[in-house]
């Protein structure tokens, strides 16, 4: 599908379905039902990285598709949701099931901090 035919398609479902909260997330990544993409430069991933998501900066996307599990949700974020967003664009006409983190990733570690870090964490060893 080409972006045209993609903006003429949208409608309220398609603006909910674009988007997924932390608490989901997580949930699904859990279940291994979820590839996490973080699409931040790689100076910013060098300076602090979360070490669960596949680090493919947004201008590498493009050529990096064969990284990204076709069989999974897959789940965009960047520190807010900017490029999240654009890179949730484009894999979805790549025909990727895609999302992108509403609150970002600042949000996720916000969010991952003491027990509940301990939780996720011993959550996902086995995965």
């Amino acid at each position: 599908m080409d972006f045209g035919t993609y903006l003429k398609l949208f409608d309220y479902q398609e603006r909910l379905d674009m988007k997924i909260n932390i608490k989901t997330l997580l949930s699904l990544y859990i279940e291994g039902k979820v590839q996490l993409i973080d699409i931040r430069f790689p100076e910013e991933v060098k300076a602090w990285n979360l070490g669960f998501a596949k680090d493919i900066p947004l201008n590498e996307l493009p050529d990096r598709l064969d990284e990204i599990d076709k069989d999974k949700l897959i789940v965009t974020m960047c520190p807010h949701y900017d490029r999240a967003s654009m890179a949730r664009h484009f894999l979805t006409l790549q025909g990727y099931q895609c999302k992108y983190l509403v609150e970002g990733s600042l949000g996720l570690v916000d969010y991952l901090r003491g027990n509940k870090a301990r939780d996720f964490t011993k959550a996902i060893e086995n995965i």
